[in-house]
């Protein structure tokens, strides 16, 4: 059988990371897109800050084209035995042309509002989380420049993760993502 990679995309705090986490228990595979730059960060011993993560996943890209990423995930797609992966964090349409070459690629787009992402953000508490408005703007930017807008617009299906419960939101992503299997 075809490995089916679901790639959850999406503005930061949206939620994907909240669906992965509560769908892991479902056997599918985890792999999150931005703990494999924090690794490639760990590698060069650089500090897991904002700053430096996020000029890391630029330079990755600049270095290694826009698909980089997803390049960093391959070896974890590939040793899995898991029928489903779920990929936490896709950012671009690289990203996904690159991922067709491991499996059939479907995109679930998570929406939430702009406050609602900052207050999670700042609730969630991982070192490059931004804590001020002008670091959440300015991340939004970098994920917008690096054509996260395209695969939101792209996606197979999206949930709006407004005025949904925790297990709500897990919910409808698991409904989806079977309905993608059968």
């Amino acid at each position: 059988m075809t490995k089916l990679i679901v790639c959850l995309t999406g503005m930061p705090g949206a939620g994907k990371s909240t669906i992965a986490e509560g769908l892991e228990s479902k056997g599918y595979k985890i792999i999150n897109m931005g703990n494999a730059v924090r690794e490639e960060a760990k590698k060069r011993n650089l500090e897991l800050t904002r700053s430096n993560l996020g000029k890391l996943m630029l330079e990755l890209r600049e270095q290694n084209g826009p698909g980089a990423i997803a390049e960093l995930v391959k070896p974890q797609i590939e040793s899995s035995s898991a029928n489903v992966i779920l990929l936490d964090g896709v950012r671009s349409n690289d990203e996904i042309k690159v991922l067709r070459k491991y499996g059939t690629v479907k995109l679930l787009a998570i929406h939430a509002s702009t406050d609602t992402r900052f207050d999670f953000l700042q609730r969630r508490g991982r070192s490059d989380d931004p804590q001020t408005k002008e670091h959440f703007e300015e991340r939004d930017n970098r994920e917008l420049g690096v054509g996260i807008s395209n695969s939101i617009a792209l996606s197979d299906y999206a949930i709006s993760n407004i005025g949904l419960t925790k297990d709500e939101l897990i919910k409808n992503a698991y409904e989806i993502i079977q309905s993608w299997i059968e």
